[in-house]
Parts: C-alpha cells; sequence; structure tokens
C-alpha cells in the first residue's frame, strides 16, 4: 500500500508540474496546434483526479487500518501470554506475570527488585523460560531487557 502511495504521489506530481504544452484546433478540414503553457487537457484531468483519489484512499488505510490491524495483533498476544500463565510453576509465573503486566518489556534487574528474588534465582526461571520460546532476553548496555514472546 506505501508503494502505490508514493507511486500516486509521483504521478500527481509530473501531471501537476508538466500540463500539457500544446491545443489543438480542429476548424473544418483545417489542423492548427498551438502551444500554450498552463493548460491541462481532459486526460490530464482524468490522471491528477484519478491520482488524487488514490492517494487519499491509501493515505486512509495506511493511517486507520494498519493501527486497528497492530491493536487486533495485540490484543490476540495478551490473550496467548494469559493463557500461557496458566502452565507455569510459581516462581516462573511471578517473573512471567511480572514481564506481562509491565507491556511485555522490563529489564532482569527490575525483576529482581520487584520480585524480591536472588539475582541467581530470576536468571534461571528466564532460561526455563527462555527454553521454552516464553520470553527472550536482549543485551542493552550492562543488564538485560526481558521481552514477551
Amino acid at each position: 500500500m506505501s508503494a502505490i502511495f508514493v507511486g500516486a504521489i509521483f504521478v500527481l506530481g509530473i501531471k501537476l508540474l508538466t500540463p500539457a504544452p500544446i491545443q489543438i484546433f480542429v476548424e473544418g478540414s483545417e489542423t492548427a496546434i498551438t502551444h500554450i503553457p498552463g493548460l491541462f487537457t481532459m486526460e490530464d484531468v482524468v490522471i491528477i483526479a484519478l491520482s488524487a483519489l488514490v492517494l487519499g484512499i491509501c493515505g486512509m488505510y495506511l493511517l486507520f487500518f494498519d493501527s486497528v490491524q497492530m491493536r487486533s495483533n495485540t490484543d490476540s498476544k495478551k490473550k496467548s501470554w494469559e493463557h500461557t500463565m496458566k502452565t507455569l510453576k510459581d516462581d516462573e509465573l511471578t517473573i512471567y506475570e511480572m514481564v506481562f503486566t509491565e507491556g511485555g518489556v522490563i529489564f532482569q534487574s527490575e525483576l529482581v527488585e520487584r520480585t524480591g528474588f536472588p539475582k541467581a534465582k530470576v536468571t534461571r526461571c528466564l532460561d526455563a523460560l527462555e527454553n521454552r520460546g516464553l520470553v527472550e532476553r536482549r543485551r542493552k548496555g550492562m543488564g538485560n531487557i526481558v521481552l514477551l514472546r
């Protein structure tokens, strides 16, 4: 959709910046061609109107439909995460819930502070969750960020 949007902008820009430089007059059996700068032919007007219409439709799609789709994907992820919580052990559940309540992203050091668990226990639980494909740890500066999958 983005490519169509850019294409419509390109066509609209070209047509608006380069109007037809000639006008053809037919009178009886004679034909006269004159150069009149700044006038658009009917074909130019149709192309400009269609490009503007496509541009508007693509713009609306990119603004509204993609954001709606992203919200529905987030809702389905949350439901999946909630279902996963039912299958976890106590300590793993505590850590998983903590990450979940933070929107799926939290620093590992914050997990240690908030849960009150020793660093080694948090690391072991995260290892278990990571092995099951439920979370992912990424290096961020001197610490790790924990992400829900």
